[in-house]
């Protein structure tokens, strides 16, 4: 997951804990390593790896099974940053999870990866996710292979349901 200042609170915490919960290994990658940051709503995070120490060749491994882009206005800041849109790129092409909630549709859009495919977003970035090529469906949850989207924080189960779905595979 990556994290930043002013990161939407929810769409950071309750997918990680989801996440975790489910068995997962959440690595919480910000611009430096073992840093806090605040949330949009005052609740802090700290990162446990710095964004620019990922190795891109790695991202093809077993080491990672995908990326999850919570909202608020960090995603405006990290898009700017040349490795983070490296490291979208790096989990495309290897077909991996890239999940975006609400404003995280901002990353995937600079890194280029949704040329046609069917997204959901914050309704405030619907013709940016249009004008980058993408399909939009207004939907709690839009899943594309291996392209997972909610709009806001009320969607975070459909949202959560969708990233462990692609995953694990679908749930009976």
């Amino acid at each position: 997951m990556f994290v930043g200042d002013i990161y939407e609170d929810l769409e950071l915490w309750y997918p990680r804990l989801r996440l975790i919960e489910a068995g997962a290994e959440v690595v919480v990658a910000g611009p430096a390593a073992d840093t806090e940051y605040a949330g949009k709503n005052g609740y802090p995070c700290r990162s446990t790896a710095a964004i620019g120490d990922i190795d891109l060749a790695e991202i093809a491994t077993d080491r990672w099974s995908g990326l999850v882009v919570p909202g608020g206005f960090m995603p405006d800041k990290l898009r700017r940053d040349d490795h983070v849109l490296a490291c979208v790129r790096a989990f495309h092409a290897a077909e991996k999870l890239i999940g975006a909630i609400c404003h995280g549709g901002w990353i995937p859009i600079s890194a280029g990866v949704y040329q046609g495919v069917r997204v959901t977003g914050s309704l405030g970035i619907r013709d940016d996710l249009v004008n980058a090529g993408a399909i939009f469906d207004d939907q709690p949850v839009v899943v594309d292979r291996h392209f997972v989207s909610s709009r806001k924080p009320a969607d975070l189960p459909a949202f959560c349901r969708g990233l462990l779905d692609v995953l694990t595979g679908p749930t009976p």
